[in-house]
């Protein structure tokens, strides 16, 4: 444990920053989900309101990368990687219907 009192605050800090960083991951998470929901939807259902709903939550989850990636949660490349890959799912899913 710490001995003094900017250690025991570096602490506090270190925790603070955890919770902040696992709350954006998990948001990144949960809404990379719901675009391949999304996605799956438009597959059995083509229509413009799913094709919307796609469009919506992509962009979405592309901003809350770019957050991510602006506050030093996630380096760029990763962000990057996971934007490339929710991508290529989409376009795929998007142009062979």
């Amino acid at each position: 444990m710490a001995n003094n009192k900017s250690a025991k605050k570096r602490i506090e800090i270190a925790e603070r920053n955890r919770l902040i960083n696992k709350s954006y991951k998990s948001t990144v998470r949960t809404l990379t989900k719901k675009t391949l929901e999304s996605c799956k939807n438009f597959k059995k259902n083509p229509n413009d309101d799913n094709k919307n709903l796609v469009n919506i939550s992509l962009n979405k989850t592309f901003s809350l990368i770019d957050k991510a990636v602006k506050k030093n949660v996630l380096h760029k490349n990763n962000g990057a990687n996971k934007k490339s890959k929710i991508n290529k799912i989409v376009k795929t899913t998007l142009t062979t219907i």
